[in-house]
């Protein structure tokens, strides 16, 4: 890790993450420049792949660190904590997801063309959210001096999210070109959705800053979120077309890869 990024503030560290997580899901979007189609089997892959490196970040960037934060700055016991913040989690993507008119990318109807494509990108965007609050509150936990947090760690964790946001942009750009969408703004619907995460990151960084007795709750918040759109969108996608086999091996690859970066570099 170089000597100029160690020596910026935890918000700039934090954006420039996410600005490599946005950087690898417009690459996954500009797919649609090079290629008419993406094969089923290699999408349910990648999918299936992301989901296991969320579920792995989940835990050991997100849950993990919190347990032992917990321990210091709060009288509930520790485990309270992180599952009140999990399930917090996961219930604001469930009032998300239940009370914002939006669509998945296997969805089909006979809706205007333009208020479909808005409405996916609405539906994606709003699921970067908890990402890009993960990576940021990781670097400002950093930034705070927890012994539980480390830098390595906050890196990896952006490392794991930018790779799963790479199946992630093809996942919006293609069946947008398939339904006659343009190129170039099958692209930028594709990269558009990952914008929102620099913007979270920042945010979560600043406020670490100003409420540090809240940040165990804050890092199992943004877990519980995770978790909630890999069990609602990423696994139920990755296994919709018969390849189920195929997108498990491929959880279970993902998940070991980030838990590899995690261990080994935090």
């Amino acid at each position: 890790m170089t000597e100029w990024f160690l020596a910026l503030p935890a918000v700039m560290q934090a954006f420039l993450a996410t600005v490599f997580t946005w950087g690898l899901t417009a690459v996954g979007a500009a797919s649609v420049f090079l290629i008419k189609e993406v094969k089923v089997t290699v999408m349910d892959f990648m999918l299936g792949f992301a989901g296991g490196v969320m579920i792995a970040a989940s835990f050991w960037s997100l849950l993990s660190p919190a347990i032992d934060m917990a321990q210091d700055v709060s009288y509930l016991p520790p485990w309270a904590v992180a599952a009140l913040g999990f399930l917090g989690g996961g219930l604001f993507i469930f009032l998300i997801n239940r009370y914002v008119p939006h669509r998945h990318a296997s969805d089909k109807g006979a809706e205007h063309l333009t208020n479909r494509n808005i409405l996916l990108l609405l539906a994606i965007t709003l699921h970067n959210i908890p990402e890009g609050l993960a990576i940021g509150v990781a670097f400002g936990a950093v930034a705070a001096g927890y012994e539980s947090a480390s830098l390595a760690g906050a890196v990896a964790l952006a490392v794991g999210i930018g790779i799963q946001n790479f199946p992630e942009g093809v996942a919006v750009a293609m069946p947008l070109r398939r339904e006659g969408v343009s190129r170039t703004k099958s692209f930028l619907y594709g990269q558009g959705s990952a914008l929102v995460e620099p913007v979270a990151a920042v945010a979560g960084a600043l406020a670490v800053g100003f409420m540090q007795p809240l940040l165990p709750y804050a890092l199992s918040f943004a877990a519980g979120a995770m978790i909630f759109v890999v069990a609602e969108e990423v696994i139920p996608e990755s296994q919709s077309h018969g390849n189920q086999s195929l997108a498990a091996n491929s959880l279970l690859i993902g998940f070991a890869v980030m838990m590899i970066l995690d261990v080994a570099l935090g």
